[in-house]
């Protein structure tokens, strides 16, 4: 038996947000169906040399398929050797029997997938009239967000600030010309998030940029960057009037902005109202009101690494794309 090796090239003809949508669906699903183990995420902490790696890991029946990912983020590269700050890889083992069938680079994997998850909430959760969005951050994943909200709702309008005014002024440039909407750079985060119908947050931060007096009723929310513990992007009393929908309780009362939250005694872990996969099952309500507001909190999930790379994989072999090697 081979193993398919798959460079960054070679997952990038792979990927695309509607595919990967899609998969992330599945895979939250299958999360809540009592289909999926996922251990613990696994963090070595290098404080000296400015760096990390995380290793996320789960076994999927739908998939059927162990995923493990490495994601080593060394923040002085750049300095240091001209390198990135980030290498990703994922290992795919057949499910059932340990065969190691792929291995691929996933950094590119890791930013669709994010912004598949915030397409999937709005989907399930935002109100269905929404053209309006306003996003706090214009990197990388603010333009994630965007390609996979403009899939699933018909949005016209995005206001976005960035402390960066440079990055603005590029967000505006490039998601005006793919994705047809009108772009307006905001100076203020306040005067992105007022009036927004869906707001979606992709920051590093770790202190409240968007303000509940701020939101209004109706608003759904996409809280993206605050993914560990000491991250922060909303203010807690919004939690005190939302519908609080996770990826995953375990890790969103560990990390992100549900823990600030509970840290701040304004919800407890029983107030979360749903994972979810148990919306998109049924199994829970998802919006009930045009006035009601929703947040979403995604810290990520392996599983979604897990159906996204089984994706990848299976177009790979159909198309005929990667190295295969004899392995073992």
């Amino acid at each position: 038996m081979n193993t398919l090796i798959l460079t960054q090239d070679d997952v990038r003809s792979l990927l695309n947000m509607k595919d990967t949508i899609a998969e992330v669906e599945t895979a939250y699903k299958s999360f809540n169906s009592g289909e999926v183990i996922q251990p613990p995420i696994m963090s070595i902490i290098l404080p000296d040399l400015n760096a990390e790696t995380d290793i996320k890991s789960s076994y999927s029946a739908s998939t059927e398929m162990i995923c493990v990912k490495s994601a080593p983020g060394y923040w002085d590269n750049v300095k240091k050797y001209n390198m990135p700050t980030l290498f990703a890889t994922i290992n795919l083992f057949d499910g059932k029997n340990g065969f190691p069938v792929c291995i691929m680079e996933a950094t590119l994997i890791t930013g669709i997938r994010t912004g598949a998850a915030g397409g999937v909430s709005v989907k399930a959760l935002a109100r269905k009239d929404s053209r309006v969005v306003g996003i706090i951050g214009a990197g990388n994943q603010a333009r994630m967000q965007l390609r996979a909200i403009k899939l699933v709702l018909p949005i016209t309008t995005v206001k976005v600030w960035s402390h960066i005014p440079s990055e603005m002024e590029s967000y505006k440039k490039d998601m005006e010309a793919e994705l047809g909407v009108q772009v307006i750079p905001c100076d203020t985060p306040e005067t992105a998030v007022i009036g927004s119908d869906i707001i979606v947050t992709v920051t590093p931060g770790n202190k409240p940029i968007v303000m509940d007096e701020w939101v209004k009723p109706g608003t759904h929310i996409c809280a993206i960057g605050a993914d560990v513990e000491g991250k922060q992007e909303l203010d807690v009393k919004l939690f005190s009037r939302a519908k609080v929908v996770v990826d995953s309780k375990m890790q969103c009362t560990t990390g992100g902005e549900t823990l600030n939250a509970i840290k701040a005694g304004i919800i407890t872990a029983d107030d979360i109202h749903a994972e979810i996969g148990e919306v998109l099952l049924g199994k829970k309500t998802g919006r009930t009101s045009d006035e009601e507001i929703t947040i979403f909190d995604s810290t990520g999930m392996s599983v979604q690494d897990n159906a996204t790379a089984a994706g990848i994989y299976k177009r790979a072999l159909e198309k005929s794309i990667g190295l295969s090697i004899k392995f073992v």
